[in-house]
Order: structure tokens, then sequence, then C-alpha cells
């Protein structure tokens, strides 16, 4: 079973840093180089410089992740960045509106330590494979800098809703933290001391979220390159008991909460005979020709889950709301598992391949498909014949249940099958590899 723990982390000074919204940043893997560079220019103690260093004129391989050690050590020596007295949990609290909507939502959790396990062992679960580029980035830095400055995002089971009545306790209270992201999602933070007993807040929401295996909702790259490290440590350290490069930064959630995951829409570029698709769809789909404004209308919201078969088509000629017959699928939807082979995405994979000729290597090569989070850029696109775009394919959100179901199968999920919403900011704990 998980083993989650306690930790003093590191965390920017009030005193020296009055207003954290300066100094937080989004995960690595969702800025642009233009937030990039908004996030530099805003201030210059902004953690980008330490999650996603910038590559400056002449800089060797390696350079920039230097550049981020230097630089965590003098924030460090300068009292920027302190590490707390005692071990703790921090309980996390984001309020947000879900996109393209009026619901207001509220989602909490607590970060943490969690030891580190190989997938396969039963303890943590991945839904989804990794890349190689990514991977290395994140070993070059956490070989660099020793600290894991962006979490892992893990869901652990809370039948009972246990967990929610402890979190939901101690959110009652005033935050340590209070901060407005540039997406209007609202972070608070309550650092929570272990004080050891077993009755105390930080053992019972550890031995709650550890009661069962756990899956990655977002962070894979960071976990593989957390083994990765972790391995070659235990190479030079191997009489170290309990070290404190076996666990790495986690937050956790409770899949039976309201978690919100957003859509990503496909766009087929090049598509052979583009007028000739809603006959091809009408081999898979119950097809039910539609406007342009009413197809928007129809996958702008993301509240709900998918999970049912259900795209908009556009293309130049006209659009179309696709229901699958998941008959016509069986010997077309191949490998994983049951719950794997029903997924949205499973069957787009499918689908594509049959009307468009787009074959799943050309897919993940990404020389055919286009992805968003929008669907009026989707249609955009296609409307404007961006970069050869003919085809645009509005998606549901993927259940969360279904990101359970296919990793406690075994199975990953195709390509860009899941969103997690909002995202944790970086910068407001961070998880350095020492006790």
């Amino acid at each position: 079973m998980p083993v989650i723990r306690s930790f003093r982390a590191l965390r920017f000074r009030p005193d020296m840093v009055p207003d954290l919204s300066l100094v937080v940043s989004p995960p690595y893997d969702v800025i642009s180089p233009e937030e990039q560079r908004v996030l530099l220019e805003r201030d210059p103690r902004n953690v980008v410089r330490l999650d996603l260093p910038e590559v400056e004129d002449g800089d060797t391989p390696d350079e920039r992740y230097r550049r981020a050690a230097r630089t965590l050590a003098a924030w460090r020596t300068d009292g920027t960045l302190q590490k707390d007295p005692r071990p703790s949990i921090y309980v996390y609290e984001q309020r947000y509106e879900v996109p393209g909507t009026s619901v207001e939502r509220t989602q909490r959790g607590f970060f943490a330590r969690l030891r580190l396990e190989p997938f396969g062992e039963g303890g943590v679960l991945p839904h989804e494979r990794t890349l190689e580029a990514p991977r290395e980035d994140r070993y070059r830095l956490l070989r660099a800098t020793g600290v894991n400055t962006s979490p892992v995002v893990v869901l652990f089971r809370d039948p009972e809703a246990a967990a929610r009545t402890i979190l939901g306790s101690v959110a009652a209270g005033t935050p340590d933290v209070e901060v407005t992201d540039d997406d209007g999602v609202r972070h608070c933070l309550w650092r929570v001391e272990d004080d050891g007993s077993d009755e105390g807040v930080a053992s019972r929401l550890a031995a709650i979220a550890g009661a069962a295996p756990v899956t990655i909702a977002d962070g894979h790259h960071r976990y593989e390159t957390a083994l990765r490290y972790r391995d070659e440590r235990r190479m030079s350290r191997a009489c170290e008991e309990d070290p404190a490069f076996d666990y790495l930064l986690t937050l956790l959630l409770a899949s039976d909460e309201p978690l919100t995951i957003l859509p990503t829409h496909r766009v087929a570029r090049h598509v052979a005979d583009d007028s000739g698709l809603l006959d091809r769809a009408s081999e898979l789909f119950d097809v039910t020709q539609t406007s342009r404004e009413a197809l928007l209308t129809a996958f702008d919201s993301v509240i709900g889950e998918g999970g049912r078969g259900r795209f908009g088509l556009w293309t130049r000629t006209g659009g179309a709301i696709l229901e699958a017959r998941r008959d016509a699928f069986v010997g077309l939807v191949s490998g994983g598992g049951e719950a794997a082979r029903a997924l949205d995405v499973s069957l787009f994979g499918a689908a594509i391949e049959r009307m468009c000729g787009i074959d799943a290597a050309a897919v993940a090569s990404g020389e055919r498909v286009s992805y968003t989070k929008s669907a009026l850029e989707a249609v955009e696109w296609v409307d404007t014949c961006r970069e050869g775009a003919d085809a645009a394919f509005l998606l549901e959100p993927t259940p969360v249940a279904s990101v359970i179901d296919v990793a406690a199968q075994g199975d990953v999920m195709p390509q860009k099958s899941t969103y997690f919403y909002p995202k944790a900011l970086t910068g407001l704990v961070i998880n350095p590899h020492e006790w």
C-alpha cells in the first residue's frame, strides 16, 4: 500500500515576499514560451526560474539546470525560501469556475510525501505513457537541484468521506496562504504540523489516503524521473535508512469528490475527400447534422462527465453530432482491457483511422492531428484551413471513474486523454530531498 509522510517544506518567507502572487506559477508543462517570459519579468524571484529555467545564449546543455540550482541555493541563503521547522502536511483548497460555465467548485486535498515504488507493485498506478524528452528534462533538473518543485497529483479513495470531513474542518480556519492566479482560481494553504500521534490530522489523512492503491492523475513524467533519481542515489548511498530521495512531493485528492477533467479536442489535417466524412461517419455512428452554433453550444460546457461515445464533427461543409454504435466498433478497438477499449478517446482512434485514413502511428507523431482545449478554436482552425486543418472532432471529458478503472486494470490511456483542472500552483511548497 502507499506510504505517505509529512515533511518540512521549503516555502517563500512572507516578510521577504509579501505578495505571493508574483512568485508562484503554473506547473512547467502547461507554460507556453510567452507565459514563461511574463513570469520571468513579473518578479526576479518567480519560481519559474527553478521549475522551468530559461535557456540563455551560449548555454551548454546542462547550464540552465545548474543555473536553477544556483538560484535555489541563493534563495535559501538569503532567506527568500525557508524550511518549515517541523514536519507537516499542507491542506490545499482551490476554488474555481468550471471553464465554459458559471458553475463554481471547491477542490480540497493535501500536499505530502509519497514513497516511490515501481509501477506494477500495486501501490501507485499510472494511467498514461510518458515521452523520453520530458523525462530527461525533469531528470536533469532534479539531479541539479535535489528538490521537487511541482507535485505529482494522485487520486485516492474516500468512500466514507472521512478525508473530506477532516479537510473541511481544517479549511474552516484562516489560511496561512491565500492567492488568486491569472485564471481567477483562488488557492488557499494551511500548514498542519504532524504531532506524531495516530489521532493527529496528518496521521489520519495519511492513513485514509494510503489505505488502497492510488492513481496518478497528473505528473507521470515527474514520477518516473523521481524513480530513476532514487535508484541512482541508492547506488551511492546504499546504507542510508529511509532516505528522503525515496519520496516525492505529491498532492493527494479524493477521487470521490467532484473533480474536473477538461476535454481535449482533435483537429485532423490533410484529409482526402473531407466532404465525404459524414457518409463515412454513418458506418460507425448515428449522425445528426447540426449548425456551427449548436455544435459549439453542445461541446463548450464541461459540466458532467463523458464516456457516452458522443462526438462533434465540423468540416467546411457542415457539422454533426455523432453517437457511437458500440457494436460497430467491435474488432476495431484493440489492446487493453474493457475499460481502456470503452474510452471515448479509444473510439476516436478507431474512427479517425476508418474515416480519415490516419492510423495510430500518425496520431502519435503529431503529423496529422493537432490538439486544443477550445471547441471554438478547433472549429476556427477548420474554417481558416490553418495548417491544412480539414476536420474538427469535439470530445467530451473523460470520466474520473474511467481513469481509475483503466489504471486498476494495468492499462494506459491514449495520448491527450485527460487534462485535470485546475492545476496545482508551483511554489506554494517545495520538497527538498533532506529531512
